[in-house]
This record gives C-alpha cells, sequence and structure tokens, in this order.
C-alpha cells in the first residue's frame, strides 16, 4: 500500500527523495508529475548528475522516474539543499549568485527565461530564485 502525503513544498519533497535514495543506493525514484518538477529533473540529467529522467502515466495521473546514477557504487549526487522556501523565497541579482562548493556544484534558478543553472543565469545576465543546490 502506497501512503499518500500532503506536503507544502512538493520540491523539497521531490530534493528528500533523491537524496534518501542515493544515500543508500536506491536505482530510481518516483515523484508526482509538475512541471517545475520535470524541468528540475531534465536539469539534473543534462549536468550528469542523474542517468536518465522519464515521465510515466500512471492510473493515479502521472509520475517522473528519475534514475539516479553512481560510479562504482558511488553516488553521483553527494549533497542536495533546498534554498529558496515557500515561506523565505531567496532571490538573487546575477552578480550575487555565488559558486556552490567552489564550483564542484551547481544551482538551480527560476529567472523570467525558464529554470537554468547558475552558471546559465550569469552568462546570460539574469538574476531570479535560488531553487535549489546540487553537489
Amino acid at each position: 500500500m502506497v501512503m499518500k502525503t500532503f506536503s507544502t513544498d512538493p520540491i523539497s519533497e521531490m530534493l528528500t527523495k533523491i537524496r534518501n535514495a542515493s544515500a543508500v543506493s536506491i536505482e530510481a525514484v518516483e515523484i508526482p508529475f509538475s512541471k517545475l518538477k520535470y524541468e528540475i529533473a531534465k536539469i539534473l540529467e543534462r549536468k550528469n548528475f542523474v542517468d536518465k529522467v522519464r515521465q510515466k502515466k500512471r492510473r493515479e495521473g502521472s509520475a517522473i522516474e528519475i534514475i539516479l546514477k553512481y560510479e562504482q557504487k558511488i553516488p553521483a549526487i553527494s549533497g542536495i539543499k533546498r534554498i529558496s522556501k515557500p515561506g523565505q523565497r531567496i532571490y538573487h541579482r546575477y552578480t550575487e549568485i555565488r559558486r556552490v562548493k567552489g564550483g564542484y556544484g551547481m544551482a538551480i534558478v527560476s529567472t523570467s527565461k525558464g529554470l537554468i543553472t547558475d552558471e546559465e543565469a550569469k552568462k546570460q545576465k539574469v538574476g531570479g530564485e535560488i531553487i535549489c543546490e546540487i553537489w
């Protein structure tokens, strides 16, 4: 039986599922579908933090399946942290966006041009809401 939970922050719930699954070497994570969560997952796939992301159709609605990436049983994601929360939104100009873990990680930024990485935001000179950091 699958337990349904109500979350006031579905992005945080998604990040927690990814963090917990990679900590115990689980191969795949399935989360309820939303466009925002799907875009975040696609960025993680594009930047080689996860192996594959795909949308699945289910009876209860759509879901996102994220296949986690491991190299010699070591997860590609060593840390993932929610920055901007529903109770406290964090916005930065492109000049204020700092490097994550000395350049070894990345931040996902919600801008007027859509969801992009911190590196892309600096190149395009756009600021926005800092969604999360991954390293």
